[in-house]
């Protein structure tokens, strides 16, 4: 199945700026739409279920960890699919983000094909699609 670039949305949400505004281009070239969050609390504020859409989050954030955003997420009935990325990788919070639904970690720097393959996998598997 070929992903549906012309319908699908990403979630970006990252506290550094330099990460979103790549993550960004990178989404563009490859005809996906995103839109990018500073801080999970601006996300959570804004989210909905929606359609042919997935998140992108950092797992290291301040305040409210990509961890704690999906716990909130699947608290307030937000099916998204999620793909966390991270330069934390240990076995632990691996288990920890397979445990709240992640259904995708990819470690930092992330390799752009391997995300664009992880987007479209997940696309894949989404039972809102």
């Amino acid at each position: 199945m070929a992903l549906k670039t012309d319908t699908l949305l990403v979630h970006i949400v990252d506290d550094d700026e330099s990460v979103r505004k790549g993550l960004s281009r990178l989404m563009r070239s490859a005809g996906i739409e995103s839109r990018a969050y500073e801080s999970p609390q601006r996300f959570l504020a804004e989210v909905r279920n929606e359609g042919h859409a997935c998140i992108l989050a950092d797992i290291t954030m301040p305040h409210i960890s990509g961890l704690e955003l999906a716990a909130q997420l699947k608290a307030k009935g937000i099916t998204l699919p999620i793909i966390a990325i991270s330069a934390r990788d240990d076995d632990e919070t691996r288990q920890l983000a397979r445990d709240l639904g992640v259904r995708f970690f990819l470690r930092k720097p992330v390799d752009d094909q391997a995300l664009i393959d992880a987007i479209s996998w997940v696309m894949q598997q989404d039972p809102q699609e």
